[in-house]
């Protein structure tokens, strides 16, 4: 993930050319760094373990039919994961990759390019940065404090949202990057978060991450995530199951 870093996305930082950008549909952009980075996170993982299938956010826009990898033995890649910052010039943007089998990431890796923050997660071995171990923390705040993301919310929900969740909590902007916004909720910064849309590569990992901190990350009605269950909307995260727990009451509300 570094030597990638190095490689493919910080040339590009605050130096992408006209052309260089695309929009995949939706306000979801896509840059030549993605592009670079997946083909060279490929290749390296590819060259660790080749039995597993590979599921790269851009090769499963290209292709969609790629997603069927994710109900078997695979790694799950978003190469640029905040490209919407990355494409501004801004922080935070990452790389996430996940090791999943029989629908459940087994190991997740998240990275911040800007600051090399290392997360690093095994299911039933505990959670780290930079190589130490880490437990979630709540804020302590009063209010908690909550990032709620009502992007890919249509109007009624979203509206909804405001009604019963938000003035519960004291909201603070989303950081536009799940790398960022999962180690948020163990290191006493925001207490919940709420997503809507959960594509693998974007939660996988951190999910896997903020469970194995001490914190939850579940569907709504207390499910574990799967990485195959493409399509279904709804996330919830909070840095104790307590707070957790509050949350999910609320939203049996919308």
């Amino acid at each position: 993930m570094r030597r990638v870093t190095e490689l493919a996305i910080m040339p590009r930082y605050r130096n992408l050319a006209a052309g260089e950008v695309e929009d995949k549909g939706g306000n979801d952009p896509v840059t030549i760094a993605d592009k670079e980075s997946e083909a060279l996170l490929r290749e390296g993982l590819t060259a660790l373990d080749s039995s597993l299938a590979f599921v790269g956010e851009e090769a499963a826009h290209a292709d969609p039919t790629i997603l069927d990898s994710l109900d078997r033995p695979c790694w799950i890649v978003d190469p640029v994961d905040g490209t919407r910052n990355f494409a501004n010039g801004k922080p935070p943007f990452g790389i996430i990759i996940a090791h999943a089998e029989r629908g459940e990431a087994q190991s997740g890796w998240l990275y911040d390019c800007l600051s090399g923050r290392f997360c690093a997660a095994h299911k039933g071995k505990g959670a780290s940065i930079d190589g130490e171990i880490v437990s979630a923390r709540p804020t302590g705040g009063t209010p908690p404090i909550a990032a709620i993301s009502m992007v890919f919310m249509d109007e009624d929900r979203r509206e909804a949202t405001k009604r019963h969740i938000a003035p519960h909590y004291e909201l603070v902007d989303i950081p536009f990057c799940a790398a960022e916004q999962y180690p948020r909720l163990a290191l006493g910064v925001n207490d919940i978060s709420l997503f809507e849309r959960t594509l693998a590569w974007d939660h996988a990992a951190g999910a896997l991450w903020l469970n194995e901190a001490g914190g939850k990350a579940a569907r709504p009605d207390g499910s574990p995530y799967r990485v195959d269950e493409v399509g279904r909307t709804g996330l919830l995260g909070a840095a104790s199951p307590v707070l957790w727990d509050e949350l999910a009451e609320l939203y049996e509300k919308l």
